[in-house]
């Protein structure tokens, strides 16, 4: 009997048997001669992820290997499938080169299932924490979004969707405290194309999770703007602890009714608001615009005074000074400054409405 059965629920005995890996566990086999699997981290609709020790290197670092099982029977759709896995495998590969995105180490396939091996990040899951210690503050939220921002804006200058952002696939690197986003979908996406079953199936091909993916992902056609939805959404429940179908929906427009569960400031709520946005045309487009309203909230105090101007020459002085003709005092000038730049920030939001990003 395996020695590890024991300490695992069914849910994972049943890995152990199922599964080559699983039927590695425990054991001092090395699969493909390297690698001495420890135990199974999860289970998902494609696969199954482990956790294992590489034994030639120095030190024996941990790492993690994901077995995906795609539906191919075919030889065409093995091929395929072969295609497509490495081509989204590569691309997986460069996004690594970041700091906040689990290195790939390795990738093959053998006997008709597919293999990435990653960096092991040691941490906790953004949903274990919650669950932990219950929700959290506006001001941990804000910070939330000014570390991930930066890497979806990064993932997506590569051309890459992640798919399936949600507290599960955030973690919290304990060495030393960065958050990290793992177990991208696009590989899952690419190798569901290839399966044997019907492509136009969208409840057989979607990849994502309920409620954190948003009407257009569930089409099939996701875009950046997929991403920054299911950000808005771990954003609730970040604040709420509260999972998205535990939220009621507007009967009008299926969207998210949130807005009686948090007490959070007005300018925020709005940025939640369009991140969560059914219609694609009302929602941010990409992580730069989410950054950029964060960014101007620091500056609504000053832009607020900057826009209360007083008529030139009006004082309550007897002693008031004559004014110059076409004088601006400072608040005027930035007041003009303020209007200058909103109408630009105008036009350049509709030139992005003519000519969206592909």
């Amino acid at each position: 009997m395996n020695r590890l059965s024991y300490k695992v629920s069914d849910f994972h005995d049943d890995i152990l048997h199922e599964t080559q890996l699983g039927q590695l566990c425990g054991t001092k086999q090395l699969f493909r001669d390297r690698y001495e699997i420890q135990r199974v981290l999860g289970r998902g609709g494609f696969g199954v992820t482990f956790l294992a020790k590489n034994m030639t290197l120095p030190g024996n670092p941990l790492c993690v290997i994901k077995q995906l099982c795609p539906k191919v029977t075919r030889p065409k759709s093995w091929q395929r499938a072969c295609v497509r896995f490495e081509k989204e495998a590569k691309a997986l590969g460069k996004l690594g080169n970041h700091s906040q995105i689990p290195m790939l180490l390795d990738y093959f396939d053998m006997n008709g299932e597919f293999f990435l091996v990653q960096e092991y990040i040691r941490g906790s899951t953004l949903a274990r924490e919650i669950r932990r210690t219950g929700p959290k503050s506006e001001g941990v939220v804000k910070q939330f979004l000014r570390e991930l921002l930066p890497v979806l804006q990064y993932i997506h200058k590569h051309q890459v969707i992640h798919r399936d952002i949600k507290p599960h696939n955030l973690l919290r690197c304990e060495d030393d405290g960065r958050l990290v986003l793992i177990d991208f979908g696009a590989v899952k996406e690419e190798l569901v194309k290839s399966s044997d079953g019907n492509s136009k199936s969208a409840t057989t091909n979607f990849v994502g999770t309920m409620g954190f993916a948003p009407p257009e992902q569930f089409s099939l056609r996701p875009v950046y703007a997929s991403d920054v939805y299911a950000v808005g959404v771990t954003c609730l429940f970040m604040l709420t602890g509260k999972a998205p179908l535990e939220f009621d929906y507007d009967a009008h427009n299926g969207e998210i009714a949130w807005q009686k569960e948090v007490q959070i400031s007005d300018h925020f709520g709005k940025i939640l608001s369009k991140m969560v946005k059914i219609p694609l045309e009302e929602r941010y487009k990409n992580a730069e615009e989410v950054m950029w309203d964060l960014g101007m909230e620091s500056y609504l105090p000053t832009l607020n005074n900057c826009m209360t101007t007083q008529r030139l020459g009006a004082s309550s002085s007897s002693n008031s000074v004559e004014i110059p003709q076409g004088y601006k005092t400072h608040i005027t000038r930035t007041a003009i400054a303020i209007r200058e730049w909103r109408e630009k920030l105008k036009q350049k939001q509709a030139m992005r409405k003519r000519n969206p990003l592909p």
